[in-house]
């Protein structure tokens, strides 16, 4: 039984805004004309861009299995298998799929999916429901933009943006011995915001674990018990960029008044803190005044708050006065609770055999075993391949595989740029201006950039203390580069597939 979600990866846009030119005049065709043969020429393009950029294995899994269905001279409709595989596609990939959409087809593009969930109706308008896309893609507006700015404080009725996701609940998250502390201590909080010991709450534990879940859990059960109270979810990043915006726009008053009235705060990767000098002063005094008026604080980190990278000190302090609460991979139990609900939201029966060699090998994360089952499911409907354990330990190497890989670090980095521009590995840091030695290490930045979580002012203490402003610029020259200089985009390209390999 098949039915379509039409899902808007960007937002609307009018007539007049279609692509720069180029993708429909390369058709030679009309703007307003559509055909499936141009969607799989242009679609054939996008793959060619993305499969120098992931790796082949992915590609085969979540790239290859997307169909393009029309092109109507400013919109490419795509096929997707599922409504799993169109959410691990907007969380793992969304920013590559923006980027190489609107290089291919023009910065005002735009990109639609259609996820078949059901069949059994005849008429395409019934088979197709609307549905918001990149939602983390998307170009916000300040949050405090929905507020009126001329009170002092808003009023409980006036819109609101929380920004949580509905899915996310405490009724479809997945309780074990991994992460049992986490799970009473959210709940608690839930139920009892700001009136706990646990403020702020800080849940932390590598990626993948189910974090975010946790903490969007938290921000639902509150607003479904009183849709008046104040209660928002942003990340370090989103608060750094609004904090930014704000100060461009001379609204800073405005920012300051928002966040101070909340009633619960989530943040999500308070790591993403480290080295934002000026955003840590101002998220220090947000935290003291909502903590000094007894309202809630939840965080989440990569690791505890003590071992956080370039974060102020004081800063650690107020993170530790509460409750840290850290989530583990999870056990064999929980792994086969997890891969149980999966295969029954996705309405699929799958032999406990089968289950249970996924569960007993894939024991990394959450999301390396959503990930598993879904690219089993791909290739039985999609491949028309036989649901097997043979082809149940084919997925389990490949991704096991991909989990044996260990993090790039600069020293890797470091080395295999050295050794492509045949540069010694200490001229990297040294104060030389050589072209040559120049070059280097700034392809090793803006890799360090593209390929790392490091911050700016990180990356910049491993090249001889330069500042971050030093790696900045040389992130900028190397883009200008790839768009101007074909020897230059090919060193990247081949870097790149030897840093993942």
């Amino acid at each position: 039984m098949k039915k379509t979600e039409t899902l808007n990866l960007f937002p609307s846009s009018t007539p007049s805004e279609t692509p720069t030119g180029a993708a429909t005049k390369r058709m030679g065709r009309s703007e307003n004309g559509g055909g499936s043969s141009d969607a799989e020429t242009l679609w054939a393009r996008c793959l060619e861009i993305i499969r120098d950029n992931v790796s082949e294995q992915v590609f085969k899994t979540w790239f290859e299995q997307i169909r393009p269905q029309s092109w109507d001279g400013s919109q490419l409709t795509v096929d997707l298998p599922s409504q799993f595989f169109y959410e691990w596609i907007e969380e793992h990939y969304a920013s590559l799929l923006k980027k190489t959409v609107q290089k291919v087809l023009g910065a005002k593009a735009r990109l639609q999916y259609q996820v078949v969930v059901d069949d059994s109706e005849t008429e395409r308008e019934q088979r197709t429901i609307k549905l918001p896309a990149f939602r983390k893609q998307m170009q916000q507006p300040l949050p405090f933009d929905a507020v009126a700015s001329n009170q002092p404080e808003p009023s409980p009725t006036a819109h609101y943006p929380t920004y949580f996701n509905p899915r996310y609940t405490f009724e479809n998250f997945i309780r074990g011995e991994n992460n049992q502390l986490a799970t009473s201590a959210a709940m608690a909080v839930a139920d009892n915001p700001g009136k706990t010991r646990y403020n702020p709450l800080v849940i932390y534990g590598p990626t993948g674990l189910g974090k975010t879940h946790l903490v969007q859990a938290i921000g639902n059960r509150i607003l479904q018990r009183n849709r008046n109270a104040r209660v928002l979810y942003t990340n370090s990043e989103k608060f750094t960029m609004e904090y930014i915006n704000a100060i461009q726009t001379n609204r800073l008053p405005e920012f300051t008044n928002f966040y101070r009235t909340v009633d619960v705060l989530v943040v999500d990767d308070i790591q993403f803190l480290g080295g934002k000098e000026r955003t840590q002063d101002m998220f220090f005094h947000t935290f003291n005044a909502l903590h000094q008026a007894g309202k809630q604080v939840v965080l989440t980190s990569d690791k505890q708050p003590k071992d956080l990278a370039d974060v102020d000190e004081r800063l650690i302090s107020r993170f530790q006065w509460g409750l840290t609460a850290d989530i583990q991979p999870p056990d064999f139990e929980t792994r086969m609770a997890i891969l149980q609900q999966k295969a029954m939201e996705e309405g699929v029966d799958i032999p406990g055999d089968i289950m249970e060699y996924i569960a007993r090998h894939v024991t990394s994360s959450v999301r390396e075993i959503e990930g598993c089952l879904i690219s089993l499911l791909a290739k039985v409907t999609l491949d028309n391949r036989e649901l097997t354990l043979d082809l149940a330990k084919d997925v389990v190497r490949t991704v096991s595989n991909s989990n044996a890989s260990r993090l790039l670090t600069i020293d890797d980095i470091k080395q295999e740029v050295s050794t492509y521009y045949e540069q010694p590995v200490e001229l990297l840091s040294a104060k030389t201006r050589k072209h040559e030695v120049v070059l280097a290490r700034q392809m090793c930045m803006y890799l360090a950039k593209q390929m790392t979580q490091m911050s700016l002012k990180s990356i910049g203490l491993h090249f001889g203390g330069r500042d971050h402003t030093t790696v900045l610029h040389s992130c900028q020259q190397i883009m200008n580069y790839i768009d101007t200089d074909a020897k230059i985009r090919g060193d990247v390209e081949y870097l790149k597939k030897a840093l993942r390999s």
